[in-house]
């Protein structure tokens, strides 16, 4: 597997497949054979699945954000902008109603299944995102879907609170609303936003602006470090982590934009989120070999159909309304929102801290909708985004 996952950028280049693809298949191959006792269902290995989830999302966050040249910015970003505050509360309100209306879910698991489905993945959207530090592989589809991605972590986090509170009970009491607005929403959000910052400065300095300069010194395992650093202080007081994990990064980049020591820190992240991804993927094969998707409905398929191929794509374009974006770069950054490890992190954590009842169902409908993206959008973005380049550089041509 690992000499697989050496291989499989160069080697998956010319044909319609993925790293994320390959492996999902190699589980499902390998603990379909009966050959392996263990059966790594994330319904019996709560809380390893939502450990090993964490940590592929912080690492896969950090590369995230080393990766983007533009200057942070509210015009520069108004695409990121867009999408997180019109797409994915839209998201997040559409998927909720769905799950409660059409598939009979509670409140509380509704919210849940809601807030599972919101963030776009980071760790499979390697082939959606822009390319490594100084490539110049940054066009706006790219860059939007690779700062949503690194923020959007961090902002659903919030609604699973609020899943978790409407579990208990908490949404009737004045008194459980209060704490999560100003605790969930506002304290967190602020405290994983400073933290960020001030560490990322702090190791952007230490780094290229010091006496010493220790990026001479160091080697890309400082990418790792900053990591772990930046994850841990940050849920030390008590914010959100994966927020501060992905600011850290980006202020780090913003130290000293074209050093050359931003390609080391992000090509050690890179290698080390392709070997957790690659882990993490054939344990879901195997989940899926083992019976994941067995409590699954037709109606179950039919709705999460909807959320990869309506959803997502209209709440996409209802952000991108007046955008001032060509429809062709809209309708790739409505369409292309991959779903994945997040949605499965944010669910085991709120299964894991909340009292949701049976939850077999909710694991298989987002388990389908994880499968179903894995293979439409692992198939179609590489051409399409390659298609779009094309069309860029004809008409640039023709001007």
């Amino acid at each position: 597997m690992v000499l697989l996952v050496s291989w499989a950028p160069v080697g998956l280049k010319r044909v319609p497949l993925t790293l994320a693809i390959l492996c999902v298949a190699l589980g499902v191959l390998i603990f379909s054979t009966g050959l392996l006792s263990f059966n790594p269902d994330p319904r019996t290995w709560d809380t390893a699945t939502e450990r090993l989830t964490e940590l592929v999302v912080i690492i896969s966050l950090m590369g995230a954000g080393l990766k983007l040249d533009r200057p942070v910015g509210w015009r520069r970003w108004s695409t990121t902008v867009r999408l997180l505050a019109i797409a994915m509360p839209l998201t997040i309100g559409a998927v909720a109603w769905l799950g409660f209306a059409g598939l009979g879910f509670s409140l509380a698991m509704a919210l849940l299944f809601g807030a599972s489905m919101a963030p776009t993945d980071p760790v499979l959207a390697a082939d959606v995102q822009v390319g490594p530090p100084r490539s110049g592989d940054e066009d706006e589809v790219r860059f939007g879907l690779t700062s949503e991605a690194g923020l959007n972590d961090a902002l659903a986090f919030p609604f699973v609170h609020l899943a978790i509170l409407a579990a208990a009970g908490g949404l009737a009491t004045q008194s459980g609303l209060t704490d999560w607005f100003t605790i969930k929403v506002g304290w967190k959000l602020l405290a994983g936003l400073g933290a960020g910052v001030l560490i990322g400065k702090g190791l952007g300095y230490l780094l290229f602006r010091s006496r010493r300069g220790l990026s001479k010194l160091a080697d890309g395992l400082i990418a790792l470090a900053a990591t772990l650093i930046t994850y841990s202080l940050t849920e030390m007081v008590h914010g959100y982590g994966f927020l501060a994990v992905f600011v850290c990064a980006v202020m780090i980049r913003s130290s000293e934009r074209d050093h050359e020591f931003h390609q080391e820190m992000h090509d050690f992240s890179d290698q080390i989120e392709r070997l957790l991804m690659m882990l993490l993927l054939v344990l879901f094969g195997g989940a899926l070999a083992n019976g994941l998707l067995d409590s699954l409905t037709w109606t179950d398929a039919l709705i999460g159909l909807a959320v990869v191929f309506v959803v997502r794509p209209v709440a996409g374009l209802i952000a991108m309304t007046g955008s001032g974006q060509p429809w062709r770069e809209r309708l790739l950054l409505a369409f292309l929102g991959i779903r994945g490890v997040g949605s499965v992190y944010y669910l085991a954590y709120g299964i894991n801290h909340g009292d949701f009842g049976d939850s077999e169902r909710l694991w298989a409908v987002v388990g389908f909708i994880i499968v179903v993206s894995v293979l439409v959008h692992g198939v179609t973005a590489t051409p399409l985004l390659a298609r779009l380049a094309r069309r860029r550089e004809a008409e640039a041509d023709a001007a």
